[in-house]
């Protein structure tokens, strides 16, 4: 029996898994999400979210597509590894993803003249809101995102007929500012934060509770709270993890609730065994 159901579960709880139901909307979620969704529905063109790893970019983004799914109007698709060796390979890859007839000739110019017209059909015609969304954006090289400046040359007078959401991590940024045209194309941009304790508290039991654990009793106690905190510095990914080994450590203790205790002798571990990265240091620190 898996450890969740001995728990009283009905899922895993903390798996991490991008499943946009188990998906905590902290104050910084809700607020890119909520403006990226304003921004697409008035055909805007450019969102940039930016995020360091771990403060749930990728989750935010499959959330983005369940509202969409929600709506008729939009078509779209998402990109996870944005990776292309040159420009040819990028728009032919636009053109199969949004099933767009591949022209006879497979140029950089017809593709792209085969993507504008498909893009001109759905957006001014049928009144539809074509959306790109690329995950891990700091992977984009310099040629794709030429390529997606031009893209948003696609416009009529009154909308952009493409719309792009980008998620990545801070390296962006710097990339991003270095393309002066690209930048002064963005509509909306935001950076998302590590949870504040109180949050932190609140997605340990939201997620428990869209679980299915209904017992009155607190799983997690404030002071376990406190320590996942301190240990986790509010990044999502590292509170989901650290949470999992506290559930699996509580059986195997056989244990009712997870205290400061538990959770401790969980860092101390992780820490004597040499995983732990402290998460506001720089990558170059390690």
């Amino acid at each position: 029996m898996s450890y969740f159901k001995i728990l009283g579960f009905e899922k895993e709880p903390f798996s991490t898994s991008p499943d946009p139901d188990f998906f905590y909307l902290a104050k910084d979620h809700e607020t890119a999400l909520v403006n990226t969704l304003i921004e697409l529905r008035l055909r805007r063109g450019l969102a940039v979210i930016l995020g360091d790893i771990g403060t749930g970019k990728t989750t935010l983004s499959r959330k983005l597509i369940q509202e969409l799914k929600e709506r008729e109007d939009f078509i779209f698709h998402i990109i996870l590894d944005p990776f292309f060796e040159n420009q040819t390979e990028f728009l032919y890859y636009l053109i199969n993803s949004f099933e767009i007839p591949s022209p006879a000739n497979l140029t950089t110019l017809t593709l792209k003249e085969s993507l504008e017209k498909f893009l001109f059909q759905k957006g001014v015609i049928e009144n539809k809101i074509a959306v790109l969304i690329i995950d891990e954006a700091q992977k984009l090289s310099d040629f794709t995102l030429e390529m997606l400046r031009i893209l948003l040359n696609y416009e009529t007078n009154e909308f952009k007929l493409l719309q792009l959401v980008l998620l990545g991590q801070l390296e962006l940024h710097t990339k991003i500012m270095s393309i002066p045209n690209f930048f002064d194309r963005i509509s909306f941009k935001y950076t998302l934060n590590p949870l504040s304790f109180e949050e932190t508290k609140d997605m340990i039991e939201f997620r428990i509770r869209q679980a299915g654990y209904r017992a009155k009793m607190r799983l997690f106690l404030d002071e376990a709270v406190e320590e996942i905190y301190g240990y986790t510095k509010g990044y999502p990914r590292r509170i989901t993890m650290l949470c999992h080994r506290a559930l699996k450590e509580l059986i195997m203790r056989n244990k009712v609730v997870v205290d400061r205790k538990l959770i401790k002798d969980i860092v101390e571990e992780e820490i004597k065994a040499g995983w732990y990265r402290d998460p506001l240091l720089p990558k170059e620190s390690y």
